[in-house]
């Protein structure tokens, strides 16, 4: 149950023949409330009475720095796509800044996310999986509650993250790895700075992540649409920017093994452009683009000019980077 390079797809997620991602429980998850929502109060009580623009600064800057380098190209990218190369040293240094992020240890984001995947290029899946419900009721599910499916597929961590002890222990420890950075900052700038570091950073983070999740797989531009799939990726191009290039998602359903998410001009993407920086002092290499992925079979380009599919395989396109 290995990752197909060649493509970005998954086949981590096995026996499909006995799984059903349509059939499930949603439950209030006590740990995940009160995790989003203890950041929020932290937020909003001591970052309102330990208010500066120090604090402000703070959590911009952490922010861009754990979402950019860590969740995007770290967790994302890198450790989840497997679209670029690097030393192992500079992985570990960009799937921790993710795990900052606040949404969960290497492994719980691996899993999570091949999961998702699995479900959607499915004909049909759970509404939990798919962000088809209404808006409200898919915010209290993606940041209150849990899905348990009744015949859940059988995941498989790769070994080399599964067995690796640094992995392992940022996995058990990932909502403490917290307290560290919040020391550092309360010795910079005191409570204010933890608050806006810490508690508004990551409330902002996970909201963030499923505010733009529910728009990139309910409403947007598509030019690309995967058959027989239960959900389509869709651009979120106001986003482009503060998302870092991740609200690109139909370019993203579209070629999953691409380290660059903004292929068309006008589409920032400002994790692409931190790649490419780090290519320069060479601590990443062999960073995939459309270009250099196999075709996909059940991927169509969409004729926009008359709203159908046409047959187009998005391999090695010479308009494409």
């Amino acid at each position: 149950m290995e990752q197909n390079k060649d493509t970005g797809l998954f086949t981590r997620v096995g026996k499909f023949h006995e799984a059903d991602p349509n059939l499930g429980a949603v439950r209030w998850s006590p740990v995940k409330y009160l995790w989003w929502t203890g950041m929020l109060l932290g937020w909003v009580i001591l970052g309102s009475i330990f208010f500066s623009w120090g604090a402000v600064a703070a959590f911009i800057v952490t922010c861009a720095v754990t979402l950019c380098l860590g969740h995007s190209i770290g967790m994302h990218r890198k450790l989840i796509h497997e679209s670029f190369d690097s030393p192992l040293w500079v992985e570990k240094c960009l799937v921790y800044l993710g795990s900052l992020v606040g949404m969960g240890g290497p492994m719980t984001m691996m899993e999570a996310h091949d999961m998702r995947d699995w479900a959607q290029r499915l004909p049909s899946c759970h509404s939990f999986l798919s962000h088809q419900s209404g808006i409200l009721k898919d915010f209290w599910w993606q940041l209150h509650c849990k899905l348990y499916l009744s015949q859940p597929p059988i995941y498989a961590v790769p070994e080399r993250v599964s067995q690796d002890g640094f992995y392992r222990f940022v996995q058990q420890t990932s909502m403490l790895q917290q307290l560290p950075l919040g020391l550092l900052l309360f010795l910079i700038g005191g409570w204010g700075w933890v608050a806006w570091g810490i508690c508004g950073r990551v409330t902002v983070s996970i909201f963030g992540h499923w505010l733009v999740g529910y728009f990139a797989h309910n409403s947007g531009g598509r030019d690309w649409q995967v058959n027989d799939a239960a959900v389509q990726g869709h651009n979120v191009p106001y986003c482009g920017i503060v998302t870092f290039g991740e609200s690109w998602h139909n370019n993203h359903h579209a070629v999953p093994g691409s380290a660059k998410l903004g292929i068309y001009p006008g589409q920032a993407d400002i994790g692409w452009l931190a790649l490419k920086a780090l290519e320069k002092i060479h601590l990443v290499n062999n960073l995939k683009e459309p270009k250099h992925l196999a075709p996909r079979e059940e991927l169509r380009k969409i004729d926009l000019s008359g709203a159908k599919l046409v047959t187009h395989h998005l391999a090695r396109p010479q308009s494409i980077g």
